[in-house]
């Protein structure tokens, strides 16, 4: 059998979204599920509670090699090889989801943001077609009025030693819960190192904007040469809405949740409460039952 594990970065201020998001972890994967979870050094002791045989708990430094100096009373690090420009926190965060992943225990490991909540049954199976890994993309997704995606693909073309990407529109790999091989993870990130003539990571912290799911996306589907793996975007019933929801809206979302999902998604910048969030919840597990 398969074996799965999950990965989240998290940090104190969303503890009350990554409680909800472990324990339907617990809920809704097997005895063998490991959910590792990254956070920073200040917040280990508010995370400590959640240590136990299903769930380690991992200053974000302690993934990083010790050349990478954490800023005073701050998650922004400074590479002794290259200090300039400093690496930002969220540039940290998608780096140690990509250690995390290549050197994880596991045949899929599973990014999990902490606003997720897991709402089915999760095994490493939803994830594997034919033996081989699903992949989230969404295909001509991304157009001329997501910037951020644009620079991102010309970021992950240029590491992974491709040309400059076709016209637009092109493929979204970006999601709140999306699954990796650990091995595929692995060449990826050989790949960037032989490419850019430094280590991996030195060279991904030094990109100012980039995005670890685009440059994964676009390894799978032009670096690895196999043939073009099958795609996936219902692994995560989600709401990218940024206003806050109340109890009606949440629960008329979850009436909506798909077949295929596992997992449930509002987004923390929405701001809803987390009681609203709760009846989303208990919503989408009738949904499921009744399906």
């Amino acid at each position: 059998m398969p074996k799965l594990a999950v990965v989240t970065p998290s940090y104190s201020p969303d503890i009350r979204l990554f409680a909800d998001l472990h324990a339907s972890v617990l809920e809704h994967t097997t005895d063998d599920t490991v959910h590792h979870v990254f956070v920073p050094p200040a917040d280990l002791a508010a995370f400590a509670r959640f240590e136990g045989p299903r769930c380690r708990v991992i200053a974000r430094s302690d993934a990083l090699p010790g050349r990478y100096l954490r800023m005073p009373r701050s998650e922004i690090y400074v590479n002794a090889r290259r200090p300039w420009p400093p690496v930002r926190g969220w540039i940290t965060q998608q780096a140690i989801k990509i250690h995390a992943a290549a050197t994880i225990d596991a045949d899929v490991a599973l990014i999990a943001d902490s606003d997720v909540v897991l709402v089915r049954p999760t095994r490493a199976e939803r994830f594997i077609r034919d033996g081989r890994p699903l992949l989230y993309r969404e295909e001509n997704a991304v157009n001329e009025s997501m910037t951020r995606h644009v620079i991102w693909h010309h970021v992950a073309r240029r590491l992974l030693g491709l040309p400059p990407p076709p016209p637009l529109p092109l493929p979204d790999y970006v999601g709140p819960l999306i699954p990796w091989r650990p091995s595929v993870v692995e060449a990826m990130r050989q790949r960037v190192s032989e490419v850019t003539g430094r280590h991996w990571l030195d060279a991904f912290t030094a990109e100012v904007h980039i995005s670890e799911f685009i440059l994964y996306g676009v390894f799978v589907d032009e670096v690895l040469g196999e043939e073009r793996p099958e795609s996936d975007t219902t692994f995560c019933h989600t709401s990218y809405d940024h206003t806050a929801w109340d109890e009606r809206a949440a629960v008329a979302f979850a009436d909506r949740l798909g077949p295929d999902a596992v997992g449930m998604a509002i987004s923390a910048k929405s701001n809803t409460p987390h009681h609203v969030r709760q009846a989303a919840v208990r919503r989408c597990a009738e949904v499921a039952a009744e399906s």
